[in-house]
């Protein structure tokens, strides 16, 4: 393990026994690599209001919050870390596509140039439907093959290394080779069935 990995994981022990500073601490050593991952997840969508840093502060509170914390190391850090961001990116979908479809929102009567307006709908609009979509198939596949779909967190929503996911799950780097190469195709056949369908 590197100093960095150290530090990371003593000042987790001190986060988890209740030492405030030691998770601002840790917050400001893994801000960077945070960010790296979150612009990674980043989708020409969530730019009006959930930009990098926004997804960044959103995992840092919500981690922050969690009272019942325990993480052993650096890799399990980000494999939370990884987790939170998914939840909150597919809270974001959700709530924007109830907005798109009116959630909440009184009929009105529309005439044919209004009604033009609304079926050309923004481009971006397909990014949050993509990730909802994608939602939608990791819901689906941790039914059948819940380790893969947590690898599928590490290395997709996380950004951790096949070995750091390893490490993350206990598991040996061969099996996460195996469940990301299951996860990817299980996926990408999901998710072109879901876009063929109308």
């Amino acid at each position: 393990m590197s100093n960095a990995d150290n530090t990371v994981t003593s000042l987790l022990r001190e986060w988890a026994q209740g030492h405030a500073a030691a998770g601002s601490q840790l917050f400001s050593l893994v801000y960077d690599e945070l960010r790296s991952v979150a612009r990674r997840q980043r989708q020409p969508s969530l730019e009006d209001t959930l930009n990098t840093t926004a997804l960044v502060h959103e995992v840092y509170l919500r981690l922050n919050a969690a009272t019942a914390l325990s993480v052993q190391n650096r890799a399990h850090f980000y494999a939370v870390a990884a987790q939170a961001t998914r939840q909150i990116l597919s809270n974001y979908a959700r709530r924007r596509r109830a907005d798109k479809r009116g959630s909440g929102s009184v009929p009105v009567a529309l005439d044919d140039q209004q009604a033009q307006r609304v079926v050309s709908a923004p481009a971006h609009e397909s990014s949050i439907d993509r990730l909802w979509d994608l939602e939608h198939a990791l819901r689906q596949l941790h039914t059948l093959h819940p380790r893969a779909c947590d690898v599928v967190e590490c290395r997709f929503f996380g950004g951790l290394s096949i070995p750091d996911t390893a490490i993350a799950l206990g598991i040996s780097e061969a099996t996460v080779k195996r469940d990301w190469a299951l996860a990817q195709a299980w996926l990408c056949r999901e998710l072109q069935q879901h876009a063929s369908t109308p």
